[in-house]
């Protein structure tokens, strides 16, 4: 008995009934099969995921395995999951390297954990495996050289300034060029300049994940920086209580009158969970989820109060590194990889639109 040869359009074929979960589109049509290699029974190949922080990377895998084993004569499918990060599309002309996403991480008042979230989320992303920046655009009040254990910039080459890196991010912050203890008491143009050169005069690279971190309220800042970087999304930080939620509205709010797609809300210091088990609502409860309802937005994830994110945050160690297994840290990846998807769908939607027309 002769045996049926394999080849690639089988195997295409095959692979064509497997969807991404998020997409809707079959991961053949969608680009996302590479390098097939067919040695008599076994065949290989490379599976292009669309972030490496893909929540839904083991269940596509393994749904694509089926299919191929399902295929007369295949005994053995090995699979390489990869990842390359879409474009947004946005032109961003004034920087000299390709970035391909920038996400703005903001709240419409201080002291809700915005910078905990940002630092958390591009960690979690370089992690991941993705080329990732963190840009601090609290120009007032800079905390992310604390937070990420790095208090100077690498020796300069008298060109583009060289951003910090730490856990696989790079960083900038004016923390890195003025005394701990200096107050900048700029007005609006000298902030819009700042920024601007934060941009345009750092050696960022290739990116596929800008993450900045913008100051409280809805001022010059962020202004700055939507006039400055076509943001790919922006993310609302807020408290469950009342106060917090009137001010995060208003920081979504002018996301929307900046042309800056919501991503969603984060509800954080969601809870206290006691040592016996038991819930404390300490600022309240269910604030962002009524938020995110009530503006049309995702509701990303409510992150829990934690004693060990202050401490990593004062040693300049994040907690999805320095607790890794514990329940905060796993929210912060969750929702992490949950802004990942939605950034790389949105991309993605507007690549096969272009395509389309």
């Amino acid at each position: 008995m002769v045996e049926k040869k394999i080849t690639n359009e089988m195997v295409l074929n095959a692979l064509r009934r497997v969807q991404d979960p998020e997409l809707h589109r079959d991961v053949v049509t969608l680009n996302m099969i590479k390098d097939i290699e067919i040695n008599g029974s076994v065949v290989n190949f490379r599976l292009e995921l669309t972030t490496p922080a893909c929540p839904l990377s083991s269940q596509i895998e393994s749904e694509a395995r089926k299919a191929v084993l399902t295929l007369d004569g295949v005994s053995e499918v090995n699979i390489k999951m990869d990842a390359r990060v879409p474009n947004d599309g946005r032109v961003r002309n004034m920087l000299s390297l390709p970035i391909r996403n920038a996400i703005a991480v903001g709240s419409g008042k201080g002291g809700v954990g915005k910078s905990t979230i940002a630092v958390n989320l591009a960690v979690v992303l370089a992690q991941a495996g993705a080329r990732v920046g963190l840009l601090d655009a609290d120009i007032y009040g800079p905390n992310l050289p604390t937070m990420m254990g790095v208090r100077y910039l690498p020796p300069q080459n008298n060109q583009k300034i060289q951003p910090a890196e730490a856990y696989g991010v790079k960083l900038m912050s004016i923390g890195f060029l003025v005394k701990p203890e200096q107050a900048l008491i700029w007005r609006g143009p000298m902030l819009h300049s700042a920024i601007r050169q934060f941009l345009s005069d750092v050696e960022w690279g290739e990116l596929d994940y800008l993450v900045v971190d913008l100051p409280p309220g809805t001022g010059d800042a962020p202004l700055s920086l939507a006039q400055s970087l076509p943001l790919s999304g922006g993310v609302i930080v807020t408290l469950p209580q009342q106060v917090s939620l009137d001010d995060a509205r208003r920081g979504l709010e002018m996301f929307r009158q900046l042309e800056v797609p919501v991503l969603g809300v984060i509800e954080n210091m969601s809870y206290l969970e006691m040592p016996d088990g038991t819930i404390l609502d300490v600022f309240g409860n269910g604030g962002g989820m009524k938020l995110a309802e009530q503006a049309g937005v995702s509701f990303l994830g409510a992150v829990p109060i934690d004693p060990q994110v202050r401490v990593g945050s004062d040693n300049g160690i994040p907690v999805v590194i320095s607790n890794p297994d514990s329940n905060v840290s796993k929210k912060l990846i969750q929702i992490s990889q949950v802004i990942a998807a939605k950034v790389s769908i949105a991309a993605l939607q507007a690549g096969l639109e272009m395509r389309l027309k």
